[in-house]
């Protein structure tokens, strides 16, 4: 997933319609730390400025007062020539469900991007956050790459993970492991999650 992809994710989220009801107090925002995954990824680029202008003119319809939080991480260890994409924004959201999907069909609907497997929830053992993960198909200067896409939100946060090996990212779509992809998106969703204040 390119950075562009990711800031066009966010401008999508950010102008979707939400459900009834009252916008919840803001308590959490997203940062970006200087690894990911236990410092399995180094941050190499921090792009929430394009992120923050992608959310300009939001609609108010489902969430208040929204930040994007635009970050490139490049894989430091084992997973040499990796790169995570996280794309996320806070404020006060109030439809979560809603928020996460129309990350992932902004994800879905971003230039040159494909779904190759559609997107399900998947349940992580331990947790309670709704993890919704589909599989995209990009090109790539070697021809096509797939990938994983999770997504996760709650009444302040709303994120994507994208997370691109090299090894797997040639093989079948329908091949990759989308119970990790979604355990790490929740790993993610812990170290960039913060109280406010």
């Amino acid at each position: 997933m390119s950075v562009a992809v990711a800031v066009a994710v966010l401008a999508w989220a950010g102008n979707r319609g939400g459900g009834s009801g009252a916008f919840p107090e803001a308590t959490h925002k997203v940062a970006l730390p200087k690894t990911l995954l236990g410092g399995e990824y180094a941050l190499a680029q921090d792009l929430s400025e394009q992120g923050d202008s992608a959310l300009a003119g939001a609609s108010e319809a489902n969430i208040r007062d929204p930040k994007g939080v635009v970050g490139q991480y490049t894989s430091a260890g084992a997973k040499q020539g990796g790169v995570l994409v996280l794309s996320a924004l806070y404020g006060r959201i109030k439809d979560p469900d809603d928020a996460r999907k129309s990350m992932l069909k902004g994800a879905a609907e971003s230039e040159g991007a494909t779904v190759a497997v559609p997107p399900k929830d998947i349940e992580v053992p331990g947790s309670d956050v709704t993890v919704t993960c589909q599989v995209l198909t990009a090109a790539s200067a070697g021809g096509k790459s797939s990938f994983p896409v999770c997504a996760w939100a709650d009444e302040n946060t709303n994120g994507s993970v994208a997370e691109v090996e090299p090894e797997a990212a040639t093989g079948s779509p329908e091949s990759l492991d989308l119970r990790t992809a979604a355990a790490n998106t929740l790993k993610v969703r812990e170290e960039v999650r913060q109280p406010i204040g």
